[in-house]
């Protein structure tokens, strides 16, 4: 796990000294990403530079150093990510001819692409990756991230050149980086959360989207931001869609009992290959089904304790501690455990900004980055559950989702016609629940209208943002599935594709590479994936279980009465905070002189709704939260371009 940035000329405009230090600026602020090494590579003919930082994983010898040219010389890689089959790919690409000089899995990723090319290069590959390639003959420079979006990677103009890396504070080290802030991103942000790819928070700036490719040259560079259209210049080698579709084109056709062998058997080998490390690795624990069977298969094939990490609230209903403390004493796993106070959780808000980059509004974020902490005391790598509530059917939200869209499948068109028109007009008072909740659905085209409703903050952002347009995103499709599967499938897929790699995925990343950690998520190994969605409904939801088939195999590990409680969590009591230690806080980010001296936000909307929360009126904390959290984001961005302007 390691950090990546660089930058690439229309033209040979900076002599390679100059050229170097800028981009060991940009890799220098990633320094959290990678504290074992670092090194910079240029070519200033050619107008680019490659930066990057180490977390040493795989072959802790400067044989895994990078940037690193392929044995014949075309290619130079800037790689942040884990390539967890590359024994399988080494031992396929000697019997080829090739030689290696280390046992990184960064030399067998550059020999796959000299034998493969990259595309066919990274469909053989099974890890979570984003890459930055040169290719020396071409002259054109590609970018890449993995299947599911486990790593980041944004790319940007700054003036006259094109500048990358895996956060925005290596494109900020850029003098030219003076990108304002996208308002139509905002609206995003305002809706999700979390801005989704390829939208960013800065005008011409992009994030990579996952499964994607992406070739850049000096005359893209110098056609600019303008010219570029990131859903069509980047090429998927795997679409999640796809591959769905694909899957629910041939079921699977075996009985409960096959089904659980066979899930049995691939987690086990998922979990197996992502233990592989020269490093200690040790596994996030919250109790739930996810995690637990995560940490049962890693005891069962690890010959010592594993290394087992949880956090608890005193007195709080988000408190997972004892249900983590009961499964890691049943597994007999090396259990590290840490209560902490409101005191402790409030400490880490402040860090957010620059923990973030980009402005990001799950709250979650808190104890997450509180749980890497204390997993980095021990470990260099964690194993986490991530993932199976997308692919499992584990929110509730699903299900009152289905419930409202065949509710409404009941009511004549000409009523719900004229129930939407009613809706009109209505703004953020859905939020709130009864009749207004009830219309604001009404006009729903398909299942993705319903799912939209359900996981919006702000119903209407573009209402509180001043000359914005909210744009599409993947919850803008009434079928997300485009008439494949059902509605149920629909909505697994639009988390899969958006929720699950722009928030969870994004969270975890970042505090964990914040305190120089690796996470790794076995759950999200893309053949789980595609046998997650070749099995039908039942499989995943039956006589009111959620995630039916996976507690069948965590049975296999744990006693029943572990594996069948209820779901808790892991958030985060923000509208506690709001009321209490963080009022003065959110008060001085929300003062309207203030918001309309900035002119992002409309101070009348956004005080109208803090002024109904502090009246007592429930759920709005998070519209208030993301707001929060842009602001504050908004301050520490215009501090660290002070920062850079004044060095």
């Amino acid at each position: 796990m390691c950090g990546l940035a660089g930058l690439l000329l229309a033209g040979p405009q900076l002599h390679g000294e100059e050229l170097g230090a800028l981009a060991q600026s940009m890799g220098a602020a990633l320094g959290h990403r990678g504290p074992d090494d670092d090194g910079t590579w240029v070519d200033a003919q050619a107008g680019i530079a490659l930066a990057h930082r180490r977390l040493s994983i795989l072959d802790l010898s400067p044989l895994g150093h990078q940037p690193m040219a392929s044995a014949d010389g075309r290619y130079v890689l800037a790689y942040n990510g884990e390539i967890y089959n590359f024994a399988q790919l080494r031992a396929a690409l000697a019997a080829l001819g090739h030689r290696f000089r280390g046992h990184s899995d960064t030399e067998v990723l550059l020999a796959a692409v000299v034998e493969w090319g990259l595309e066919d290069a990274l469909v053989r590959c099974n890890g979570m990756f984003a890459i930055a390639l040169w290719d020396r003959r071409e002259q054109c420079l590609w970018l890449a991230r993995d299947r599911v979006g486990k790593k980041p990677l944004y790319y940007g103009w700054a003036g006259q050149a094109l500048v990358f890396g895996s956060e925005l504070k290596a494109l900020w080290r850029h003098p030219d980086f003076d990108n304002g802030v996208d308002r139509d991103a905002l609206t995003l942000l305002l809706r999700l959360d979390y801005i989704p790819a390829p939208y960013c928070i800065h005008e011409r700036a992009f994030k990579m989207m996952p499964g994607r490719i992406l070739r850049l040259d000096a005359q893209a560079v110098a056609a600019g931001a303008a010219a570029h259209r990131p859903e069509q210049a980047q090429r998927p080698f795997w679409s999640a869609r796809e591959a769905m579709q694909a899957a629910l084109l041939q079921p699977f056709g075996g009985d409960d009992a096959a089904a659980e062998e066979r899930l049995d058997g691939l987690l086990r080998d998922a979990v197996a290959l992502r233990m592989v490390a020269d490093v200690p690795v040790g596994v996030f624990l919250s109790g739930g089904t996810d995690s637990s069977l995560v940490a049962s298969m890693m005891q069962a094939q690890s010959a010592q304790p594993v290394h087992s990490f949880s956090i608890g609230f005193a007195g709080s209903h988000h408190d997972e501690a004892p249900l983590a403390r009961e499964v890691a004493t049943h597994l007999g796993t090396d259990h590290t455990e840490l209560y902490v106070s409101g005191a402790d959780a409030l400490a880490v808000v402040p860090q957010l900004p620059e923990m973030f980059d980009e402005p990001f509004a799950d709250a979650s974020q808190v104890p997450t980055a509180l749980v890497a902490r204390l997993a980095r005391g021990g470990v260099t790598v964690a194993l986490s559950g991530d993932g199976g509530d997308e692919l499992f059917f584990g929110y509730t939200r699903y299900q009152r989702a289905l419930r409202n869209w065949r509710l409404l499948q009941h009511v004549p068109a000409p009523l719900r016609a004229a129930m939407a028109h009613a809706a009109r007009g209505r703004g953020e008072s859905s939020r709130t629940g009864g009749l207004s909740a009830v219309l604001a659905e009404a006009g729903a085209r398909g299942i993705g209208d319903v799912y939209r409703n359900r996981i919006s903050r702000w119903r209407d952002p573009a209402a509180a943002v001043p000359g914005s347009h909210e744009p599409d995103s993947f919850y803008s499709l009434a079928d997300p599935l485009h008439g494949a599967g059902t509605p149920a499938d629909a909505m697994m897929l639009a988390d899969f594709v958006s929720y699950l790699p722009d928030d969870l995925l994004c969270k975890v990343d970042r505090t964990t590479m914040a305190v120089s950690l690796e996470a790794r998520a076995p759950l999200l190994d893309w053949r789980v994936a595609e046998f997650a969605w070749s099995l039908p409904m039942s499989m995943k939801l039956r006589d009111g279980t959620s995630k039916y088939l996976l507690k069948r195999v965590l049975r296999r590990y744990l006693p029943e009465p572990m594996v069948y409680r209820g779901k808790r969590g892991f958030g985060a009591p923000v509208g506690e905070w709001l009321r209490g230690e963080l009022r003065g806080w959110a008060e001085d980010l929300l003062d309207p002189a203030r918001m309309a001296r900035e002119g992002m936000l409309d101070a009348g909307a956004v005080r109208g709704v803090w002024e109904a929360f502090g009246r007592g009126q429930r759920k709005w904390h998070t519209h208030l939260w993301n707001v929060l959290m842009f602001l504050a984001w908004q301050a520490h961005w215009r501090r660290a371009r002070g920062d850079a302007a004044a060095s």
